[in-house]
C-alpha cells in the first residue's frame, strides 16, 4: 500500500542538469515543428492514379479557389480547360490533364447554353442572307430553332455521358484493367468538347454551303480527337472489337450532333 511520502509531488532536476548528466540525450521542443522525412511523405500518400507532369504543372498554376470549387471553378481554370479542348495535345488525356479530381458543371452548362443561342441566331441570319434580295421573301424569326437546339444539345451533353458512364461501369466489372471515369468527369469532357462549335456556328452565317461543311468537318475533327484521346485509354484493355466499336459509336454520335446542328 502506498505511503503518504509516495503520494507527494517530487521535484525534478532542471533540464540543464539532466543534459549535463547525459549529453547524448535527444530532446524535443513543443514549440518547434516536427519535420517528416520526404520518403515518409510518399508512404503516407494514398495510392491513386498516376498523373502526367504537365497535369501537375497546370494545377500549380491554378488558384486554390479553383481547385476547391466543384460548381464554379476559377476563370483561369475554365480558360485552361477551354484551351485544352480547342487545342488538344496529341497523346494526352483531357481528363488526366485538366479535370481529374475537380470536374465542374459550370463550364459545360454555359458552353451548351451559348451554343444553343449561337446556333439559333446564326441559323436565322443565314436564312435571311440566303433569301436576301428576293422580292417575295418576308423575314420571319424562327424561334423554334432555340427550343430544338436546346433539346438536342442538352440531351446529347447529358444522356450520352450517362450511357457511356453506365457502359464503362459494366465493362469495368468484366475487365479489371479498364479505366473508370466518374459521371461528372464524362459530362465535363463532353461539355468542354462542344466549345469549338461556338465560333464555328458564328461562321455559319456565310451563305456558301461548302464553307459551312468545311467548318463543321474541321470542328468535328478537333472535338472528336478530344473524345478519342480521353476514352480510348479507358477501353483499350477491353476486347479489341468492343473497344473499337465503343470509340466508333462515340464519334458517330458526335458527328450526328454536328450535322444535325448544321441542318437545323
Amino acid at each position: 500500500m502506498a505511503t503518504a511520502d509516495d503520494l507527494k509531488f517530487q521535484e525534478f532536476d532542471d533540464a540543464a542538469n539532466l543534459l549535463a548528466a547525459n549529453p547524448d540525450a535527444t530532446t524535443i521542443s513543443i514549440d518547434e515543428p516536427v519535420e517528416i522525412p520526404k520518403n515518409q511523405h510518399s508512404r503516407l500518400q494514398e495510392p491513386g492514379r498516376e498523373e502526367d507532369d504537365d497535369c501537375l504543372q497546370d494545377r500549380r498554376k491554378v488558384p486554390l479557389s479553383g481547385l476547391l470549387s466543384t460548381t464554379r471553378p476559377s476563370s483561369m481554370w475554365t480558360h485552361t480547360r477551354i484551351k485544352g479542348s480547342v487545342f488538344p495535345v496529341p497523346g494526352k488525356n483531357f481528363v488526366r490533364l485538366y479535370i481529374r479530381s475537380n470536374p465542374d458543371l459550370y463550364g459545360p452548362f454555359w458552353i451548351c447554353a451559348t451554343l444553343v443561342f449561337t446556333i439559333a441566331v446564326s441559323g436565322n441570319l443565314s436564312n435571311f442572307f440566303i433569301h436576301l434580295g428576293k422580292p417575295t421573301y418576308h423575314y420571319v424569326p424562327e424561334f423554334r430553332k432555340v427550343s430544338i437546339a436546346a433539346t438536342t444539345i442538352y440531351a446529347y451533353a447529358w444522356l450520352v455521358p450517362l450511357a457511356l458512364w453506365g457502359f464503362l461501369m459494366w465493362r469495368n466489372s468484366k475487365v479489371m484493367n479498364i479505366v473508370s471515369y466518374s459521371f461528372l468527369e464524362i459530362v465535363c469532357v463532353y461539355g468542354y468538347s462542344l466549345f469549338i462549335y461556338i465560333p464555328t456556328a458564328m461562321l455559319w452565317i456565310i451563305p456558301q454551303k461548302v464553307v459551312r461543311w468545311v467548318l463543321v468537318v474541321f470542328s468535328l475533327c478537333l472535338s472528336g480527337s478530344v473524345l478519342v484521346m480521353t476514352f480510348w485509354p479507358a477501353v483499350r484493355d477491353d476486347n479489341r472489337r468492343i473497344a473499337v466499336a465503343t470509340v466508333a459509336t462515340i464519334l458517330l454520335l458526335h458527328a450526328l450532333l454536328a450535322v444535325g446542328c448544321l441542318e437545323d
